[in-house]
């Protein structure tokens, strides 16, 4: 069926559209935190490039990526229309990701970045181990945060948390 739209319309109507972020990716990897007994993770903190789930005392954290959105390369693809406009997209988001995880990683943060497909059953275990691994390692080093020198780990988590989650956890 032909669209309604005109080319220019489309993409009006397109760049109106906000993302919500990819909640069933994140709400299968929060099952599957669940259903193996791993706590201590908060979604929507406040932290650059708004990590999906955050370990605060681990100082771990993780970016479910769309394969579509973050040019995964096993099952990534390229539209067929507009190449040069997705293509150039798909290179930005690309450099995003690299820049957010070289920021985080300079700030003292261990980065973990997985595929949505790596939450499928046939690799959920490699996934569930790849994220155990982070956190036991994560958790022996209270180094100094880089930036921070008087700061650690277990120094900034006795900070009060930011006001949105204060107000969040008061009912407000």
């Amino acid at each position: 069926m032909p669209d309604v739209f005109t080319t220019e319309q489309r993409s009006l109507v397109m760049a109106g559209i906000r993302s919500k972020g990819n909640k069933e990716t994140e709400l299968r990897m929060m099952a599957l935190l669940k259903a193996n007994g791993i706590t201590g993770w908060r979604r929507h903190w406040p932290l650059l490039g708004k990590p999906d789930f955050v370990f605060r005392k681990e100082r771990v954290v993780i970016f479910v990526d769309g394969c579509f959105w973050h040019g995964c390369p096993q099952h990534g693809r390229r539209p067929g229309q507009n190449r040069e406009y997705w293509d150039a997209k798909m290179l930005r988001n690309k450099k995003r990701d690299r820049d957010v995880t070289r920021e985080l990683r300079k700030r003292g943060w261990k980065v973990l970045r997985v595929w949505a497909h790596d939450l499928t059953r046939a690799r959920r275990a490699r996934c569930l181990a790849k994220i155990r691994r982070s956190l036991e390692t994560q958790a022996t080093s209270n180094a100094p945060i880089l930036g921070f020198g008087h700061l650690t780990a277990d120094t900034v988590l006795a900070l009060p948390p930011p006001p949105s989650v204060r107000h969040a956890r008061l009912g407000r």
